[in-house]
């Protein structure tokens, strides 16, 4: 009894399902292939090759990570990933695996990558003839009244072989003798022995009788069981009990309470007295229900369980207390209903660690496996995962198979990681509910450029600044990681002639520090422009441009230079002669200069810092015209000197002098020597264009390139007629150097590139006329002075033109167009008219 008791725990202990976990989308790789294997085979013994039968290349078993994924804690077979043979890992014993199952599979899973494949194998196991027939007892005791009529059947005890088929008890024997025979009965799948009364038994002539039972099964060769029958002969009791059925049928619950009642059998004797009454007593019990001898009820004794077992099969004798006892026999069959007392068990395998942001949809994650010991409707399973993930399920093939797959595209930058509840449900009644988290790693791909703050940038840089000295630091940023944020910075050389400064520019790859090789000057470059280049360290590299606008600001580092008087010796002097008859207010001379700088920089202002008479002489301190202050007497001296200060407006002002002696004469004397002077002008002045013309011829062709490039973009503009200025303007008091156009309904010139004219300059009645000698005729060219006071503002309402602060503006007006075509033609080295 012992041995069977230990028997069936096995039994209803011992289920083991085999799962396979992998679960693979819908467009990936599947297979279902299946072998057999008898039990008990040796380890290693070989089940089949996989890779040949599923058509596998065996040369990349081992980089594909061909392998098998179990969902037993115990493995049961192994695959050889150098030729893809499935071989047995340890011994199998089908009883203990598929005990009272007619087939036993085993199912297992196989996982190739690159691509990703799953193929299904299932193994049955075969059965063996490894086990002989047991009784519960090695010996069973009968009593038989003396007169009982030959053809009474008696019970015995039926044998069972833990194997099935042909290899299960199939037939049973008895000894030779003269008064009992045996007759085997089916009861369902199983066979019984009854002692079968052939010849009256005469307890005075033997009173005991000793009988052998054998059980043998199908096996080849078979084996065998016995049990020792004693049969002991009785006394009279001539009826036997009888029950209403042969065959008793229940259902119950499991988890049903200890101690409820299952059913009640009934048997009725016809003998009166103690041959009447019966007894009833359990012939096999598992432990779990308990008989009142009395009633013939049966209870619930032990905690049943319908995953361990879902049918029982009790025998119940009926026995009367007759001397001797009659004993008959029914078969109560048990039926266990599940319940849906187990919660879904989740169960994950997953195929990486990190996954790429680049994943396509559909990109297989894990594999989920549902286990639900319940069965039917509580087995089923409803698996979900949280909401608003970029993730989904996709079941399998299998029931309760699942597989995690990407649903949209990732993005590492905007979500890293993802804490993924998973939730299955049972559709028992009611519901039971498992959850289970996994956390999925998005890994970085480099799909991120570099991105600067701002981008264009303007950079304002003081001329004069060190060499190798730090410019700007620029910094981008990469929302990538790692390698893929790690930027390096680069300057793009260009061919242009704008970006050409790229090449006085350095800049350091790691920080982004932008050095200056060379010392910018204001008045050579004013701006320019220069591009950088990001990239990061990613594969491939991803890349971005920078256009960093450079502005040079001016400085005050250019000292006046004085035009008149003329510089000789490295000194400015000149002479003036005026008649002693002019009256207050006359325009004696004009101190002319120029600064190469802009704004206050540029901006001159003259002071008188030697004078022989205050009260004679008088300077406008921005138009540096010398004019009287009173008539001149007779007491005056003929001769005066005048030292003149011309400084700029800078923070640290920087300044030249010039020298003007002025000569007082009389009326004739001025006249006579104002002719010689002015044709003694005449032939210097056509020297010294002679020689002006020479240096500048060289520079000609490249200004005449870019006069035409500047009349093109001015055609380009609005035809408005408003005065424009395009480059830097000086006050009264220095030669222009602006280009000016048409304003109003008059006709203007372009004067040429900066230049010393001090040569032309004369002096005269009119100072403001600049003289242009011409072999053939002479014209004068008017230099008209505007300020941008009050009163020119009022002046100029009429045009188009708008003036801002105190600018000199230079116009010259042509007063005929046969001089302005002929002065063209000599002078186009010059000047350069343009007559709208």
């Amino acid at each position: 009894m012992e041995y069977i008791k230990e028997r069936r725990k096995w039994k209803y202990c011992g289920i083991v399902l085999g799962f396979s976990l992998l679960l693979c989308f819908a467009d990936q790789a599947s297979s279902h292939i299946r072998y057999s294997v008898p039990e008990e085979v040796k380890e290693g013994y070989i089940v089949g090759n996989i890779a040949k039968d599923l058509g596998l290349d065996v040369g990349t078993l081992m980089d594909r990570g061909f392998r098998l994924v179990s969902g037993s804690k115990d493995a049961y077979f192994q695959v050889n990933q150098n030729n893809g043979i499935l071989s047995v890992h340890k011994k199998i014993d089908r009883e203990e695996i598929c005990d009272g199952m007619n087939t036993c599979i085993i199912d297992i899973k196989i996982v190739v990558e690159n691509p990703l494949e799953i193929h299904y194998v299932a193994v049955e196991i075969t059965d063996t003839n490894d086990h002989a027939p047991v009784f519960p007892d090695k010996q069973q005791r009968m009593e038989i009244a003396e007169n009982t009529l030959p053809g009474a059947r008696f019970q015995l005890r039926s044998a069972r072989d833990p194997d099935i088929g042909v290899y299960s008890v199939r037939a049973y024997k008895l000894t030779q003798n003269e008064h009992f025979d045996l007759e085997i009965r089916d009861r369902g799948d199983e066979k019984v022995p009854f002692l079968v009364l052939q010849r009256a038994v005469d307890r005075e002539r033997k009173a005991e009788h000793k009988l052998l039972l054998t059980a043998i099964d199908g096996g080849n060769p078979p084996n065998s069981g016995t049990l020792n029958v004693t049969v002991t002969v009785l006394d009279n009791n001539d009826n036997r009990p009888v029950f209403s059925h042969e065959v008793y049928t229940a259902q119950i619950h499991e988890n049903i309470p200890i101690g409820t009642m299952v059913i009640k059998v009934n048997a009725i004797d016809l003998d009166e007295g103690l041959n009447g009454e019966v007894l009833y007593s359990l012939g096999n019990n598992y432990g779990m229900f308990d008989l009142n001898n009395v009633t013939g009820e049966i209870w619930v004794k032990g905690e049943i369980d319908y995953e361990k077992n879902d049918v029982y099969r009790l025998d119940v004798l009926a026995s009367d207390k007759g001397t001797p006892p009659m004993t008959v026999d029914c078969r109560v069959i048990v039926k266990i209903l599940d319940v849906n007392d187990n919660n879904p068990e989740i169960e994950v395998t997953s195929l990486s660690n990190l996954v790429p942001e680049n994943s396509k949809p559909g990109t297989v994650i894990s594999l989920i496996s549902i286990l639900d010991k319940d069965s039917g409707v509580n087995g089923k399973v409803l698996c979900t995962l949280s909401p608003n993930i970029p993730f989904e399920l996709k079941p399998s093939i299998k029931d309760n198979m699942y597989s995690l797959v990407t649903k949209t595209q990732l993005d590492r930058e905007e979500t890293s990681l993802y804490e993924i509840k998973i939730k299955a449900t049972d559709l028992g009644q009611p519901p039971l509910t498992a959850e289970k988290n996994i956390s999925v790693q998005v890994s970085d791909v480099n799909d991120n450029r570099p991105e600067f703050f701002q981008n264009p940038l303007e950079l304002y840089l003081m001329e004069n600044n060190s060499p190798s000295a730090s410019m700007y630091s620029i910094a981008a940023v990469d929302k990538d990681i790692h390698e893929n944020a790690a930027i390096s910075y680069s300057i793009l050389k260009e061919s242009s002639l704008q970006n050409k400064m790229a090449s006085f520019l350095n800049i350091n790859s790691e920080t982004g520090v932008i050095y200056a090789l060379t010392r910018f000057d204001f008045e050579v470059t004013k701006s320019f422009q220069f591009h950088v280049l990001a990239t990061d360290s990613g594969t491939p590299p991803l890349s971005s441009n920078l256009t960093v606008n450079v502005f040079i600001l001016d400085q005050n580092d250019n000292v006046p230079v004085i035009l008149y008087p003329v510089i000789s010796n490295g000194s400015a002097e000149g002479v003036e002669e005026v008649p002693r008859n002019v009256n207050a207010g006359h325009l004696v001379t004009k101190v002319r200069a120029y600064d190469a700088d802009i704004g206050y920089n540029g901006w001159l202002l003259f002071s008188l810092q030697e004078v022989s008479d205050h009260n004679l002489f008088g300077l406008d301190r921005y138009t540096g015209q010398i004019r009287t202050l009173r008539s001149f007497t007779e007491t005056d001296e003929s001769q005066h000197k005048l030292v003149i200060l011309v400084k700029d407006n800078g923070n640290v002002s920087l300044s030249a002098t010039a020298t003007v002696i002025i000569k007082v004469v009389e009326p004739k004397e001025a006249f006579a020597a104002s002719d010689v002077k002015s044709s003694l002008k005449d032939e210097e002045g056509n020297d010294v264009t002679f020689y002006l013309i020479i240096p500048l011829g060289s520079v000609s062709v490249l200004f005449i390139i870019s006069i035409i490039v500047l009349i093109a973009m001015q055609c380009s503009k609005s035809t408005d007629y408003s005065s424009k200025y395009l480059q830097d303007t000086n006050y009264d008091g220095t030669l222009c150097h602006s280009i000016q156009y048409r304003s109003g309904d008059k006709r203007y010139m372009l004067v040429g590139p900066r230049m010393s004219i001090g040569s032309a300059v004369t002096s005269g009645s009119n100072a403001n006329t600049l003289v242009v000698p011409d072999r053939r005729s002479r014209a004068s060219v008017e230099v008209r002075r505007w300020k941008g006071s009050k009163k020119n503002k009022e002046r100029h309402n009429g045009h188009d033109d708008s003036l801002k602060g105190e600018i000199c503006c230079c116009f010259v007006s042509l007063r005929n167009r046969n001089f302005m075509d002929n002065f063209v033609k000599e002078n186009e080295s010059l000047l350069i008219t343009n007559i709208n």
